[in-house]
């Protein structure tokens, strides 16, 4: 916890307890409350240009996931049931029964889950860039599954988290996953990746992604959820210019929902919050109203 938090205007933090981790949050604003989930190799800092544009209109939440920013990274807990769980526990901490949530990449798939799991709370959703839990094991889907390489990389024992702390994976954010265009500065990358230098922050990148590979999507291509039906209004935002989430993998939701839409916006990749703020604060803010 030595490392300095990073200054945004009108940003204030707290450390909430949870039954089996201690939470690091920032929040700005005031109002009904969003919920903001960031990604790998991410922070609540992946918010820094949406933040203002909301906190105009609502009390903003942005918490670090396990292992990630400033919260703590317990040696276990990373299978994504369990970060949704964690969300879980700070909405009943914060005494919130219902909120509106927007989610990103881990943090968009973890927003699904707790949209699963407990319906009553979220009144709407929206996810930036994530896959949803209805996904099939279609051709066109499995032909998009070699954009996943890293995964093995970053779950293997040792070398995964070798790789993180070592910065081996550095150079590939800006090429692979788009962060030139998102225009991520030194200093930014620097708020994203030291923490990740760490050990157990590293450690818990790489089981993130273990859990990826050997229970999240597994249990997710078998047909765990298409037993569930989502009833919580969903709208999916994608930068069509993203080199691993592909339109094919978004496919195939419909028998499962009440009311999701999927927007592909052109000319975007990965990391469309920080990429194109105002076009996804201006989609929160309408689809919230509605």
């Amino acid at each position: 916890m030595a490392r300095p938090l990073p200054e945004l205007d009108g940003v204030e933090h707290r450390f909430v307890d949870l039954p089996n981790l201690r939470m690091h949050v920032a929040e700005a604003g005031e109002g009904d409350s969003v919920i903001l989930l960031h990604g790998w190799p991410q922070n609540w800092w992946a918010w820094r240009r949406l933040i203002p544009l909301l906190a105009e209109h609502f009390r903003v939440i942005c918490p670090d996931q396990r292992g990630f920013g400033w919260s703590d990274a317990p040696a276990g807990g990373y299978e994504k049931e369990t970060l949704a769980e964690d969300v879980l526990q700070l909405l009943d901490a914060l005494q919130l029964s219902r909120v509106r949530l927007i989610g990103h990449d881990v943090g968009g798939f973890v927003g699904f889950l707790i949209c699963l799991k407990q319906p009553e709370r979220v009144d709407h959703y929206l996810s930036l860039n994530t896959g949803h839990p209805f996904v099939k094991p279609t051709p066109s889907a499995l032909g998009t599954f070699w954009r996943f390489w890293y995964w093995p990389l970053l779950g293997a024992p040792l070398l995964g988290s070798w790789l993180v702390r070592h910065g081996v994976f550095e150079s590939l954010l800006r090429r692979w996953f788009t962060t030139d265009r998102a225009g991520w500065s030194r200093a930014d990358a620097e708020v994203f990746l030291q923490s990740l230098r760490e050990p157990a922050r590293a450690l818990a990148s790489s089981k993130t992604y273990r859990s990826y590979l050997l229970k999240d999507s597994p249990q997710v291509l078998f047909g765990r959820y298409r037993s569930q039906r989502l009833t919580v209004p969903t709208l999916m935002l994608h930068g069509v210019e993203d080199h691993i989430l592909r339109e094919p993998f978004l496919r195939g939701y419909r028998p499962f929902v009440d009311d999701m839409a999927v927007e592909l916006v052109p000319g975007v990749g990965h990391f469309i919050a920080e990429e194109r703020a105002r076009l996804v604060a201006d989609r929160a803010l309408a689809f919230f109203a509605g």
